[in-house]
């Protein structure tokens, strides 16, 4: 093989690496020396994937050394991966057990490569996940608010509200000065704030969750969010359809725009009225208002356009 798989388990300190073509485990150190230790390793043999699951802020360092080595990765589920070390009867977890197993499972499911992000959008990243950081530290504050009783308390947990509040400002400013001086993201980001609920905080998730966004077929784009309906259908028994999978974080990102697109988009509004009239429960409208949005911010970047509304005949 002149291409080969690489599977890498990552944890805080270490990094485990096994290579699918001579069955090669080593461990390197999960900082920037390990990461070029790791490079080298393979350099004399290109890998056709690296294949890791995402481990929070451990990750995001390995991930940036992969795309500055223009070396293709892909990033897959810790529960498909889990499921799938299950169905080849690999029952034991260890380290160096699951970096062979991301191996086997990136060349035998021929698991698609993620383009590498920019350094632009991984610092847009970084803002967006310190902001979701603050915005959590600012419901425990008003929440903890509510239960004190002493007044010194009372002036210290508002003075904390106002140092979140700018914080969070901050933040948002420097997130939009960034997609300013890029005229690629300015472009995109112009165009999903264009439709009708979707705010400038949903455009940068939509924008860091689904990079793909505008490439995709509109089953794609519905499927990456979790939000197609899967079928349940065996002999003469069919099921009800549900949704599940996907990106967690874009669906969260998608909640708010759909009750606000419910209320100022006529053909959302139209439409989740005719799914309620018909008996479908509230919540399957609103999932069915967030697929609609998903499939039409794809069809705007894909069309690159901006949103304009229908004008009656």
């Amino acid at each position: 093989m002149n291409n080969d798989t690489i599977g890498a388990d990552i944890s805080k300190d270490p990094l485990d690496a096994h290579r699918l073509s001579d069955s090669e485990s080593r461990r390197f150190a999960n900082d920037k020396a390990g990461h070029k230790a790791f490079l080298r390793w393979f350099a004399g043999k290109p890998a056709e994937r690296v294949v890791f699951e995402p481990t929070g802020p451990y990750h995001r360092a390995f991930e940036r050394a992969l795309g500055a080595a223009s070396v293709p990765f892909a990033k897959v589920n810790p529960r498909q991966a889990r499921r799938f070390a299950e169905a080849t009867g690999k029952l034991a977890k260890t380290d160096r057990l699951d970096a062979a197993m991301l191996a086997r499972m990136g060349a035998w499911l021929q698991l698609p490569t993620r383009p590498p992000r920019s350094e632009i959008v991984l610092e847009l990243k970084e803002l967006h996940l310190a902001r979701e950081a603050l915005v959590k530290d600012r419901t425990a504050a008003k929440n903890r608010g509510k239960v004190l009783l002493l007044s010194l308390l009372k002036r210290q947990n508002a003075q904390r509200l106002e140092q979140i509040e700018r914080q969070i400002a901050a933040v948002e400013a420097a997130m939009r000065e960034i997609v300013t001086c890029d005229t690629d993201l300015s472009v995109r980001f112009g165009i999903l704030t264009s439709i009708p609920g979707v705010s400038a905080i949903t455009a940068f998730a939509l924008l860091l969750e689904t990079p793909e966004l505008g490439t995709l077929e509109a089953g794609e784009a519905a499927s990456l969010a979790g939000l197609a309906p899967i079928a349940r259908q065996s002999g003469r028994w069919t099921g009800r359809s549900f949704i599940r999978g996907g990106r967690a974080g874009l669906r969260q990102a998608l909640y708010m725009p759909a009750l606000v697109s419910m209320r100022f988009n006529p053909d959302m509004k139209a439409k989740y009225q005719q799914l309620v009239s018909v008996g479908k429960p509230a919540k399957v409208a609103i999932a069915a208002i967030m697929r609609k949005l998903i499939v039409l911010a794809n069809a705007r970047l894909k069309a690159n356009r901006t949103w304009r509304p229908k004008i009656a005949a």
